[in-house]
């Protein structure tokens, strides 16, 4: 099966499902961040800040985002909360046709709607009722150069990593500390090509930033991996023990149990791959049932609407191979087998846990406020 068709399925089924079922859904404003005191904030909608003097061009892909335009961000939230969360979205650009770009532009039509449609909906949203959520627009590479750098180099980070993706990230970072952060506590958190980049930063850009990384209270990298070697190699990082320890780690892949009596390959689970279990918060292979599932997110597809509904979703680290498997009652991802393997639910690391990652974010700001 070649890297195009693997793309052209998914494609197919981004826009046969997400595009027909999410229908109507509200738009989320923008809020003017600048150097405001904590606590005060005004709407200010992407209409509003889209015109030619202020808005990011489509054509130039060489210029840097200025994050001091509203419309370089999706969402910069009035202050309510006293910590915030930075979230690092998911691969949206899917680039099926040869001759599109590597890399989206930041007003690319279809990243922005995956943002505003699936990826704030069904993930940056767990974190919304204990924190203010940032989330910033990057230039993401497209699923078909990670494939690509993935099938050469065995690490999809090679196409995220002094390239577009991680310089737009850690210029949105320098913008939240400079002028939004107000010296809060923070939770990073991200998913795929989005954690990813989140495993950079963290190596790199916090190692730089000592001052900033003292306030973090989690870093919540789902669907891709954070690595035992990469631990060992960077000391100031701490991996998750348990539910409420603070200035950690969160990570870990959902998948089948298909996918690892076939040690399938997965482009996001890498060699000496760590998860912690998102029901018991234990690294080792202690099973999780279903019963111990406070919610997970789904979608109603004749209203249209989600909810919290029963699926079934246990949990059991796999330390072997770093992933959590689960028996879900919820159809693994599809057409391609040969990059996620058979029985992937990468698309479920937030939807399946989701009402216990709510839960755990706030234990873990309330342990990091009563140090």
């Amino acid at each position: 099966m070649t890297v195009r068709n693997d793309i052209e399925k998914a494609e197919k089924k981004v826009n046969i499902f997400f595009k027909s079922v999410l229908m109507g859904i509200m738009v989320f404003s923008l809020a003017a961040c600048g150097n405001q005191p904590q606590g005060t904030g005004s709407a200010v909608s992407a209409a509003e800040t889209e015109n030619p003097e202020s808005g990011p061009a489509a054509a130039d892909i060489g210029d840097a985002p200025d994050y001091a335009k509203t419309s370089c961000w999706y969402q910069i939230p009035e202050i309510t909360r006293d910590v915030d969360t930075f979230f690092i979205y998911p691969t949206e650009y899917l680039a099926a046709e040869e001759s599109d770009p590597d890399y989206a532009a930041l007003d690319n039509a279809d990243m922005r709607d995956g943002v505003e449609n699936i990826d704030h909906r069904f993930m940056a949203s767990v974190y919304e009722d204990s924190t203010n959520v940032f989330i910033p627009y990057y230039r993401q590479a497209s699923l078909r150069v990670q494939i690509d750098s993935w099938r050469k180099t065995g690490d999809i980070r090679n196409a995220l990593k002094n390239n577009t993706p991680y310089a737009d990230i850690t210029a949105a970072l320098d913008y939240y500390f400079e002028n939004c952060n107000n010296g809060r506590p923070f939770i990073i958190a991200s998913h795929s090509q989005g954690s990813g980049i989140c495993t950079l930063v963290l190596e790199n850009y916090f190692k730089e930033h000592a001052d900033y990384y003292e306030r973090m209270v989690a870093a919540y990298v789902l669907g891709f991996s954070v690595t035992k070697d990469e631990l060992e190699a960077n000391p100031h990082l701490k991996f998750a023990t348990g539910e409420s320890d603070t200035g950690v780690i969160v990570s870990w892949n959902i998948e089948g149990p298909r996918n690892v009596e076939e040690n399938a390959p997965n482009a996001v689970v890498m060699p000496n791959a760590i998860s912690i279990n998102p029901l018991n918060w234990r690294l080792d292979d202690t099973y999780a049932p279903a019963g111990e599932n406070l919610g997970s997110l789904v979608l109603n597809e004749k209203t249209g609407e989600t909810e919290i509904r029963d699926i079934g979703a246990d949990a059991q680290v796999v330390p072997e191979r770093g992933v959590v498997v689960t028996n879900a009652d919820h159809e693994p991802m599809t057409g391609m087998p040969d990059v996620f393997g058979t029985q992937s639910f990468h698309n479920g690391d937030y939807t399946f846990y989701y009402n216990n990652i709510k839960d755990n974010v706030a234990k873990r700001i309330a342990a990091y406020q009563n140090k």
